[in-house]
């Protein structure tokens, strides 16, 4: 899922920078580098468990055609890993893997903290419309 996650904000990030919204493709440049960070962490604890890491991504990602759709794909996939997530850190509990329950719990928690935050994003694009947040999330220019 992290994989899958990753090549999403990735193409969200140069979408949005075509679009000409910089400051959002900063937000998912970011969201991009948290997922990755979340990657290697699965990655290391697969590792230290003496597995092997499968490295391919749940999915393609997709393009969204407006903010809307970007965000409410985005908000899916989100609460779907905590779901996921949650479910796993209560199993590897259940096995006494005190390392994995907190790694998904911790996982979890941030993966809440991007539901938030699209929600929010879908709120404001909605209170405000779409013209007005669009320019809310472009970079002011640069004076000559």
């Amino acid at each position: 899922m992290e994989l899958t996650a990753i090549q999403q904000y990735l193409l969200h990030t140069h979408v949005l920078d075509d679009w000409g919204l910089d400051l959002l493709a900063g937000r998912m440049r970011d969201e991009m580098g948290e997922e990755l960070g979340h990657a290697g962490r699965f990655i290391d604890r697969i590792l230290f468990l003496e597995g092997m890491p499968k490295m391919q991504a749940a999915k393609a990602p997709v393009q969204a055609q407006d903010l809307d759709a970007m965000f409410q794909s985005d908000l899916v996939d989100e609460r779907g890993s905590v779901q996921f997530y949650t479910q796993a850190a209560q199993d590897a509990a259940k096995d006494n893997d005190i390392g994995t329950n907190r790694l998904f719990e911790d996982i979890a928690i941030e993966e809440e903290g991007h539901v938030d935050w699209l929600t929010r994003q879908m709120s404001l694009l909605e209170k405000m419309g779409a013209p007005t947040y669009m320019l809310s999330q472009m970079e002011a220019p640069q004076a000559s």
